[in-house]
Order: structure tokens, then C-alpha cells, then sequence
């Protein structure tokens, strides 16, 4: 049923009395992945090899960090997590983790379907570590020939990298068109 929404640009969000809803979103947010903009700061960060970035290593780590990141609540529940885990485990959610030596600091998740991404949430423990595992998804989705990065909104700390909004009639052809492509996110 989520692979379902998401092919329709439909995603779940678990609200604080903790059902699970649906929504989606006009305008909406995407990064358009030759058009991403790689701040000269965060540039020099990778640059100098502080963060290393592994696909899929421990996935549901990632994704309790995201969901623990905020302390006025958050939508992930731990139905989501067990739900996404799950997708995870059939190849269609995948992380993004940023690592300072052994200890996870940083890291990003979503779902891969046909040749579009849908980036779910983000989380830094240490500064820009955020970053620097959405310029390795960036990266990835470029080699790996991706059509569309949904970020379902637009925020501050995404539009310094490109991120724009789109009419939902507009997304909807990107999906369509991304939809209909064959990528593997990570074999």
C-alpha cells in the first residue's frame, strides 16, 4: 500500500495521536539533481574526508535517529519504522548513514521507486553531517541515472541546495515519467 501512495505522490505521515495519515503536497518540493548546489563550505567539508558515508548499513538506526531528532514530537512512529524496515528489507527504503570514524552522525532515508526518490527525513549529531550525506545521495542518484529526488516540501536548509517547488500537475508528470524507468538504488 506505500509503494502504491508513493507511485500516486501520496506519502504517510504518523500524527501525534499516533495514526498513521496520508498527505501530500501543492506545490511541492523537489531537488532537481542537475541543479543541485553544493555550497563551497560544505564543498571544503568533503573535501577534507571527516565524514564517511555508507549505503544501507543500519537502516533502521537511521531512521530511529530521525525519528528522535526533534523533541516537540515527530511524525515517525514506530509503526512507520517497523513498516519502512520492512520495505527496507525488500529493497525500496533505503539510508544514506554519514559516520565520524565508527560512530553514526548523520544520515538521511527514503524510498527508491523506478527511477524516483522520495527523501523522507534527515539527522545531524554532529554539524553538517546532514549535509554531507544528502550531497553522497545527490551523487548516488546522479551515477546511478535518477530522474527525480522528492523532498515532498521546500525548506530553509534545502533550498540553499536547489530545491525548488513545483505545481502538483507539473510533479505529477515528473512522477509519471520517472515511474516508468528501471533503477536499482543499490544491488
Amino acid at each position: 500500500m506505500i509503494l502504491s501512495a508513493y507511485a500516486q505522490g501520496v506519502f504517510p505521515m504518523g500524527d501525534p495521536d499516533g495514526e498513521i495519515r496520508w498527505y501530500t503536497a501543492d506545490p511541492r518540493g523537489v531537488l532537481p539533481l542537475n541543479q543541485f548546489h553544493l555550497p563551497r563550505s560544505l564543498r571544503k567539508t568533503i573535501e577534507r574526508a571527516t565524514f564517511n558515508c555508507r549505503i544501507n548499513h543500519d537502516f533502521r538506526r537511521t531512521m530511529t535517529a530521525c525519528m528522535n531528532r526533534r523533541v516537540d514530537g515527530t511524525w515517525i512512529t514506530g509503526e512507520l519504522i517497523d513498516l519502512y524496515n520492512q520495505l527496507h528489507e525488500l529493497g525500496f527504503a533505503h539510508s544514506i548513514e554519514t559516520y565520524l570514524g565508527d560512530e553514526l552522525v548523520g544520515g538521511l532515508y527514503g524510498v527508491s521507486l523506478g527511477g524516483a526518490f522520495f527523501g523522507e527525513s534527515m539527522f545531524h549529531t554532529q554539524t553538517n553531517a546532514s549535509k554531507v550525506a544528502l550531497a553522497f545521495l545527490v551523487k548516488h542518484l546522479i551515477n546511478r541515472d535518477y530522474l527525480l529526488l522528492d523532498t515532498q516540501a521546500v525548506t530553509r536548509h534545502l533550498s540553499m541546495f536547489g530545491c525548488i517547488e513545483v505545481p502538483a500537475d507539473e510533479y505529477q508528470t515528473m512522477l509519471r515519467a520517472a515511474l516508468v524507468e528501471q533503477r536499482t538504488f543499490y544491488p
